[in-house]
């Protein structure tokens, strides 16, 4: 994936996509003793990055796939991504969901025009249920994080942070199944000036930081994460490209987690979810290595359950 393509992919969603702010806090700078720069994709349309991807992948069809309509098996944010991109695009999308998946989210999805089908809470079940619906239907299976249109919609995020701030030394993204780490350390190589790409990731589902260091895609047998954004794992798309341009991959503790989220809802006054916290969590558990730097970090979504809050 080159540059041209992020750029390509970037003009072809404009229509769809919020060119989301980018917010700042003395206080956090002060505690971490750098200059932060968040990317705020909470206020993206359905609140999370995701928005992106969903809308390239769509786009990308042919008239007769686009026809015969999308599907993908999600838990939540990408769910609601393709329901609201396929809504506006005029695409019929099938939504695969675990049966274990807040309300909130599950509900969001049929409001954005998506046809919810729930599955027993195990990936078998969830690639099962979504290779049905393929035979059934004809519809195109959208993957949430292993597939390239996904990732370079993923990746228009930090070139439009790029695009206010050149001049980044580091970029700090969370680390799921791997779409968003890996478009933006696409963007941060194409468009920064030597701009670094560092991951956040929960220890209770570090298998990312585990395939950096082992060199093949790790799975996690626990997934017992305040960060529920974060369990899925590395795809064969995406792994490559984390290899090849992400830095490091910072792990946290469900404590630094909770932490760095209230620190968000608290000082940048916006609510974001917990899997975005961890990208700050990361660099205040770096902040040694990082002082005096510009450091972007992208908080990808605020679609948040507001009665389970962890404080």
């Amino acid at each position: 994936m080159d540059k041209q393509q992020l750029i390509d992919s970037h003009e072809r969603i404009k229509p769809f996509i919020h060119n989301t702010p980018v917010l700042t806090s003395r206080l956090i700078n002060e505690m971490a003793g750098a200059d932060l720069y968040f990317k705020c994709e909470n206020f993206q349309r359905m609140g999370a990055f995701k928005m992106r991807g969903a809308a390239n992948a769509i786009i990308q069809l042919t008239d007769g796939q686009k026809r015969s309509g999308v599907v993908t098996h999600s838990s939540g944010n990408f769910a609601q991504a393709l329901s609201l991109s396929a809504k506006s695009l005029g695409v019929k999308a099938y939504i695969v969901m675990p049966n274990s998946a807040p309300e909130v989210k599950k509900q969001a999805v049929k409001g954005y025009g998506g046809i919810l089908i729930e599955c027993e809470p195990t990936l078998e079940a969830r690639e099962r249920t979504s290779e049905k619906i393929v035979q059934e239907h004809g519809a195109v299976f959208i993957h949430p994080s292993n597939d390239d249109q996904v990732i370079l919609g993923q990746g228009t995020a930090c070139k439009e942070l790029l695009e206010v701030h050149a001049d980044l030394a580091y970029v700090f993204s969370p680390v799921g199944g791997g779409g968003l780490i890996a478009g933006t350390a696409l963007s941060a190589h194409y468009f920064g000036n030597d701009c670094k790409t560092i991951g956040g990731e929960p220890f209770e589902v570090d298998d990312a930081h585990r395939s950096l260091k082992s060199g093949k895609i790790e799975t996690n047998t626990n997934s017992n994460t305040i960060a529920d954004g974060l369990k899925t794992q590395l795809g064969d798309r995406n792994f490559p490209i984390i290899q090849k341009y992400v830095e490091e991959i910072v792990r946290v503790t469900e404590e630094e987690i909770i932490t760095a989220m209230r620190l968000i809802w608290e000082r940048l006054k916006i609510v974001c979810e917990p899997s975005s916290a961890v990208a700050l969590a990361a660099v205040l558990k770096q902040k040694d290595n990082l002082r005096g730097k510009k450091i972007g970090v992208v908080i990808s979504g605020g679609n948040v359950d507001l009665s389970g809050l962890p404080f």
